[in-house]
């Protein structure tokens, strides 16, 4: 059942759990998402970045999820458009059918991020459909990092405050110390979990951890064994996911982890058989890989039999 993003996140919010927010490119990895939901009797949202949609068509991601969503109405599940750049990115994905839209204007200074985010909650908020927003700069923080340069980067909690009031916006992204991709630390891993805490007791509304990639080592074993190469990559620690929503994180994004290990799949089918062609001989197990990973996770967040 297709819902808004504000149902499914309040709910966290309220009962202090976490729940996975799953990129998707293509209708395996859009399927694998919600057999893992099936199996955990999780909600679900599922969210598609600009790139992705222009790979698919905005008519396609939109139609999948209605397909699948109709298919499966047990599962509460919301479409989400990730790190929309700019007001007409989130009118067009609301249009067209997106439930939950987010607006990352956190590259500006603060006034016009809020500015940006205003605008595009007023006219989110006339359709029913949640919004979200980033405050401070998403990179990893290295072990040598000074204060100064950590307030830099980081969300100030009481601008956090002050954007949610002015604003309306409906969950918040705060910058406490990951990066995207798989390569977020340099030294051992770090968030600034105290200055989460503070964020969430200033805003009381659901709040959102980017750059939550895991890089679990089955992921990363069955990734190098297939040939792949990570180059010496960190993931954010499950320990770290599961401190995060005890500190008021509710969505956590999961892009990176899907790929690695459904790559480390199709490349191992590759290596055993040369002569295989057949697409679904690659594309059916690695599905099973996405899907597995992503049930776990589920695990770990808490939203597992939260339907």
């Amino acid at each position: 059942m297709l819902v808004s993003g504000v149902e499914i996140l309040q709910k966290a919010h309220k009962e202090g759990y976490g729940v996975g927010a799953f990129n998707f490119v293509n209708f395996e990895m859009l399927n694998a998402i919600f057999q893992a939901a099936i199996q955990k009797n999780s909600p679900l949202i599922v969210q598609a970045s600009e790139g992705a949609i222009k790979y698919m068509g905005i008519d396609m991601a939109v139609g999948l999820v209605k397909i699948l969503s109709e298919r499966y109405p047990f599962i509460p599940v919301a479409l989400h458009l990730d790190h929309g750049t700019s007001y007409e990115s989130c009118v067009k994905a609301i249009r067209a059918g997106f439930t939950s839209v987010m607006i990352d204007a956190s590259h500006h200074p603060f006034e016009e991020n809020l500015k940006e985010t205003k605008r595009v909650v007023e006219v989110a908020h006339t359709c029913g459909i949640g919004v979200e927003a980033e405050l401070g700069r998403l990179m990893g923080i290295e072990d040598n990092i000074s204060v100064s340069e950590k307030d830099a980067v980081l969300v100030n909690p009481k601008e956090a405050e002050v954007f949610v009031k002015e604003t309306g916006v409906d969950y918040l992204a705060p910058a406490i110390g990951t990066s995207h991709g798989a390569f977020k630390f340099k030294g051992e891993p770090q968030l600034d979990f105290k200055r989460l805490v503070e964020v969430k007791k200033l805003t009381n509304i659901p709040l959102v951890l980017h750059g939550a990639s895991a890089i679990p080592d089955s992921v990363r074993e069955a990734f190098l064994s297939s040939g792949g190469d990570l180059k010496g990559s960190k993931g954010v620690p499950f320990a770290f996911l599961q401190e995060a929503i005890k500190g008021g994180i509710n969505k956590i994004n999961t892009d990176t982890d899907l790929r690695i290990a459904y790559m480390a799949e199709v490349r191992r089918i590759g290596n055993e058989n040369n002569t295989e062609f057949d697409l679904r001989k690659f594309f059916s197990p690695a599905a099973t890989a996405m899907t597995k990973v992503i049930a776990e996770r589920m695990d770990i967040l808490g939203s597992s039999n939260k339907i």
